[in-house]
């Protein structure tokens, strides 16, 4: 995958609650930073993480180092948006 960049809009997926009350579901984000110690064999492969402002209903979070899963959409991940 390309670098993200700072600024970009993503989804966060959230974890949800182990009871079901709330369930896993996305959420906007914004990067605010990106590591540069993780590269893949091109400028434009990207392996690593991300910093996010997490934007919720209730309010904001701020995570740090959060993956990137783009095919399953795990709890605690952020992916680009589906189409």
């Amino acid at each position: 995958m390309k670098k993200p960049y700072i600024g970009q809009i993503v989804h966060y997926q959230s974890y949800g609650t182990p009871g079901g009350e709330y369930p896993s579901v996305c959420r906007a984000a914004i990067v605010t930073d990106v590591d540069t110690y993780q590269h893949g064999p091109t400028e434009d492969h990207w392996v690593g993480h991300v910093n996010l402002a997490v934007l919720n209903p209730e309010g904001m979070f701020f995570n740090r180092g959060v993956h990137q899963d783009q095919d399953e959409c795990r709890g605690g991940t952020w992916h680009l948006a589906h189409p």
